[in-house]
């Protein structure tokens, strides 16, 4: 009897949090303010259908700032992952960089580090990982991670121009 060899590749979608999944509040420190953006948790669901596995990457400088802690924003996720209702596993993994914007960024975006160590730990093929997010230091992180960016479009067209001013020809939009 032959064996039988699975094709499917391992995928993945790297996703940012705030202004990708919940709507952008600056420095959410309160899990009652936590509302999903129209239209995710169905999204993440048929994602998850196709066998993709998400993983989420947040960056809170409000931590490394003294603005609130750690468990707040583990509060804050927990809010939104009950909002989400996803099936088992929903998010892989959960990456949360406190670093702030003038520190050294081992993983706050554009790092793609965390990118990187999920790609090796879980094996997954560069070629079928999307890194989605809202701001240039997201579609930034996909890049530097060598895997496809996909930018969040609001209609403020700022994200847009910070592409176009970088040059940057692989970018993929989806309008929110």
């Amino acid at each position: 009897m032959e064996a039988t060899v699975s094709l499917k590749k391992s995928q993945a979608l790297f996703l940012d949090r705030d202004g990708t999944l919940i709507i952008d509040k600056d420095y959410l420190s309160d899990p009652a303010g936590v509302e999903l953006l129209p239209g995710v948790a169905e999204a993440l669901c048929q994602a998850m259908g196709l066998g993709y596995k998400l993983f989420l990457l947040t960056n809170q400088s409000g931590v490394g700032r003294g603005y609130f802690t750690l468990d707040t924003v583990h509060a804050c996720n927990q809010r939104m992952e009950v909002l989400l209702d996803l099936p088992e596993p929903g998010f892989t993994e959960i990456k949360i960089a406190t670093e702030t914007p003038d520190e050294p960024h081992i993983y706050r975006k554009p790092s793609p580090r965390f990118i990187l160590e999920m790609i090796e730990k879980y094996r997954l093929d560069p070629q079928h990982c999307f890194m989605v997010g809202d701001r240039w230091s997201d579609v930034k992180a996909g890049l530097n991670a060598n895997i496809a960016p996909i930018g969040i479009d609001d209609g403020s067209t700022s994200i847009r121009k910070k592409v176009k001013a970088a040059g940057e020809k692989r970018v993929k939009f989806f309008k929110s």
